[in-house]
């Protein structure tokens, strides 16, 4: 009996534990590898904004480029091709210059209550203003005998839909700012420029002020 028993240990199958730790690294490679094939049939087609698009700007697909980009589930959540209607769209919020273009920021309607005024300058800009950026204007009444009135805001956190630079043999130092401004500020803002204010466009902090 104790002889059978000793056949039977030595007949007996033992797993060397670096034999399974192989095991386990092979198909953990091979999953890695898969995992890495299958990414790259996640790319999709998305929209890129050929330049910075601000608020109340109607656009089509002329204004938009295509480019292939693996976004996984969150591609549906940007403007793809296809989407944009033979009327076009209409940006809702700013989306700068080769930022993908999230369908968020377009609407069918023009819902921003805005309207863009163009405001000249009385000297050169901030070389930081462009597009995009928001500015504060300022504007002092002016008085009989040339004096003005102190300054105050006329408009907090408007922005800047573009630049219009001045043209002619003679270049001027100031430009001609398209500002988005609220509707309700239209009037008090056009009357300043009909009577001739000092009007100023100063960068907006952070914050808004």
């Amino acid at each position: 009996m104790a002889r059978r028993q000793e056949r039977g240990e030595r007949g007996s199958l033992r797993l060397d534990p670096r034999l399974i730790i192989g095991m386990v690294l092979i198909a953990g490679s091979t999953l890695g590898v898969w995992a890495l094939i299958s990414g790259l049939d996640d790319a999709a087609e998305v929209y890129v904004a050929r330049e910075t698009l601000t608020p109340g700007t109607r656009i089509d697909a002329g204004d938009l480029t295509s480019e292939s980009v693996r976004l996984g589930a969150s591609a549906s959540q940007y403007l793809a091709p296809g989407d944009v209607p033979e009327g076009g769209l209409v940006v809702t919020r700013t989306v700068q210059a080769g930022e993908l273009v999230p369908g968020s920021a377009v609407d069918q309607e023009d819902r921003t209550g805005l309207a863009t005024i163009v405001v000249p300058s009385r000297g050169p800009l901030p070389t930081e203003l462009a597009a995009g950026s928001s500015v504060d204007v300022w504007t002092a009444r002016q008085l009989e005998g040339g004096a003005y009135e102190p300054p105050a805001v006329l408009v907090s956190g408007a922005e800047i839909a573009g630049l219009v630079e001045s043209e002619g043999m003679v270049a001027s130092e100031s430009v001609s700012v398209e500002l988005l401004i609220p509707r309700e500020k239209v009037a008090a803002l056009l009357q300043a420029l009909a009577a001739g204010d000092a009007i100023d466009l100063v960068p907006a902090r952070a914050n808004g002020r």
